[in-house]
């Protein structure tokens, strides 16, 4: 084989570590929050205090928590391993992820009982009242994505924070559905009142 074509066939061979792997970002404005999934990603869930989207070899959920006074390493490291546990996650191990822009970050990974694996990731803000969780279960070999994905969590710096937002209260799960369920009351009884009407006439 002469030299040009090796070396062509060495950069073809080279040709798709060097092409980019497309991202979609999302963008939480309430929080201030932007963070970068793979593409092809199908979002199940979204709230004012949680998120979950999944692919065909992986899954990640975000949920929205305010800090506590005593929140401190110790206390946060036994509530991951607690969370793990209610997971049934086994071959557990304390991660070692930094994710810039934040004040710290605590991580644990296991194995699920299916055999896939998991991480479990606490963000602790530096600007609001905040913990932001994220939890991925994915399929062995996706590791360097999963973390790249948490590593691209980030509050936006170039906007101001919203002072008003930032005095709000993070809204549990229990809220947003039991808002649901009220707003959909109201509009339930908005439908009969228009059924009223109409027989009336």
């Amino acid at each position: 084989m002469k030299p040009i074509s090796r070396i062509l066939l060495l950069l073809l061979m080279l040709l798709p570590a060097w092409t980019p792997a497309t991202a979609t970002v999302y963008t939480w404005s309430r929080y201030d929050l932007s963070f970068e999934t793979p593409d092809d990603g199908f979002v199940t869930y979204m709230s004012n205090t949680r998120f979950e989207i999944q692919w065909e070899d992986m899954v990640m959920t975000v949920h929205l928590y305010s800090k506590d006074k005593g929140d401190d390493k110790k206390l946060l490291n036994e509530n991951l391993q607690r969370k793990a546990l209610g997971f049934n996650m086994y071959d557990l191990n304390n991660g070692k992820l930094k994710v810039k822009g934040f004040k710290k970050t605590y991580s644990i990974y296991g194995t699920m009982p299916d055999g896939s694996r998991a991480i479990i990731a606490d963000l602790v803000s530096k600007r609001q009242n905040l913990i932001v969780e994220v939890t991925v279960n994915y399929l062995y070999g996706n590791r360097e994505v999963v973390e790249d994905m948490i590593k691209s969590f980030a509050e936006n710096k170039q906007q101001k924070p919203n002072h008003e937002r930032k005095r709000q209260k993070v809204q549990t799960k229990q809220d947003a559905d039991r808002q649901q369920r009220e707003k959909q009351k109201q509009e339930n009884q908005r439908q009969e009142r228009k059924k009223e009407k109409l027989y009336d006439a």
